[in-house]
């Protein structure tokens, strides 16, 4: 059978082996650090004594596991976990079968699906009925949007709670108590090294530093100690600071000057220090419109489709269509007309307010706004030659004025 497993937590025997951060499950709610928010709304569904099927979608190492057991245990109920990577239809109907059984005895089956974005249709479809007549209670995990990767009857019997991944001074809080269970220290380099590296998640930072701990050997854990386990160097990047804006910046202006080298360099700084993908992707779509614009349409799409497929793959996968975006907008030819043609336009606003719409371009979708002469004299463009019809289309005041600056190299259409 599929990862299936109805103990939430290693058997007792099996504690001192298992990894440190599953000997450090909180235990309760108060116990656990970061989704105040989340666990606010969770605490009271449980006092109430209902608790719906649910979804928790969030990064890794976000608590969603965690949040499951303690949900389980907070009412009473028999938790049964099953991973969609390994798990398959046959799985889920032995336990709907044993869930039946233990409904019978008074006993109430939570089954968590890990990664439910893992399983297709049909075997969602599968799950579907059995959460409809109350046979078990859904909570399924998910790292991906589940708008796009839950089915939608699935999803509207259920409740979606967002997690995020943890603050720094809450993942600080939980490497505090990872110390205190290996009884061990750590220098200030070594602490700022672990944090960065587990970007977020409490998971990879507590099983970092149980490996540092072991690498240390009873001395004071090092930086060199926290790179060796987490097998990557520590790279100045603060995501809130000095560095994560120079870099950026370093960025957009490599790609605004051609340098195909340095715009990867840039990309791959940022996103090996633990950088959001979808936040670089969002500089690099609005380079593509500020400096390359009218000069190669296209960038704009390659862009959005670096995005897009960013979002679709995550990481570290989705280092590839960032780097494919970033050479092309730095290879293409460049032009900052949007930037410039818009701000011409914001300034003519500024200076003459708002000028009224001509009647000839106005909407007139009644008899009576017609008689009123609104739309009338309008030139339908595609009945005259090259598509262009001789008439003003800026207000009355302000015809004749420039506002399109044209680049050097923009691609004129047609």
């Amino acid at each position: 059978m599929g990862d299936q497993r109805e103990l939430f937590e290693a058997p007792p025997g099996a504690e001192p082996s298992a990894p440190l951060a599953t000997r450090m499950r909180p235990k309760s709610f108060d116990e656990l650090v970061g989704q105040r928010r989340v666990v606010e709304v969770l605490r009271e569904l449980t006092r109430s004594g209902h608790l719906p099927s649910i979804v928790l979608w969030g990064p890794p190492g976000s608590g969603k596991t965690t949040l499951a057991g303690l949900l389980a245990g907070e009412t009473k109920a028999r938790l049964v976990a099953i991973s969609a990577v390994t798990a398959g239809v046959a799985d889920l109907r032995k336990v709907v079968a044993e869930a039946r059984v233990q409904r019978r005895a008074g006993l109430r089956t939570i089954l968590f699906i890990d990664e439910i974005h893992r399983f297709n249709k049909a075997q969602q479809d599968a799950v579907l009925p059995h959460v409809e007549d109350g046979t078990v209670t859904l909570i399924g995990a998910t790292t991906e949007n589940p708008s796009f990767e839950v089915i939608a009857p699935l999803l509207s019997r259920s409740r979606v709670f967002r997690l995020e991944a943890l603050e720094r001074t809450e993942l600080k809080q939980v490497v505090e108590r990872g110390l205190g269970q290996v009884h061990a220290r750590i220098n200030p380099d070594a602490l700022e090294a672990l944090l960065e590296g587990s970007r977020g998640d409490a998971r990879v930072a507590l099983n970092g530093l149980e490996a540092a701990s072991a690498l240390a050997g009873g001395e004071e854990i090092s930086l060199e100690h926290v790179e060796r386990a987490l097998q990557q160097r520590h790279l100045l990047y603060d995501r809130a600071g000095d560095q994560h804006y120079d870099i950026v910046s370093a960025l957009i202006k490599s790609v605004r000057g051609s340098d195909p080298d340095a715009a990867v360099y840039w990309l791959a700084r940022m996103l090996e220090a633990g950088e959001d993908p979808l936040f670089v992707a969002r500089r690099l779509v609005i380079s593509a419109a500020e400096d390359i614009g009218l000069a190669d349409p296209q960038a704009l799409l390659v862009a959005i489709a670096a995005q897009q497929a960013a979002h679709f793959i995550g990481m570290p996968e989705a280092v590839l269509p960032l780097t494919e975006a970033a050479l092309y907008l730095a290879l293409a030819p460049k032009s900052n007309s949007a930037l410039t043609s818009y701000g011409a336009a914001r300034e003519l606003i500024e200076q003459t307010g708002n000028e009224a719409v001509p009647m000839h371009l106005r909407n007139a979708p009644t008899g009576l706004m017609k008689s009123m002469g609104y739309g009338k004299g309008y030139k339908y463009a595609h009945d005259f030659e090259g598509g262009i019809a001789d008439q003003v289309h800026l207000p009355e005041k302000l015809a004749g004025r420039k506002v399109y600056k044209p680049g050097t190299r923009d691609k004129k259409s047609g």
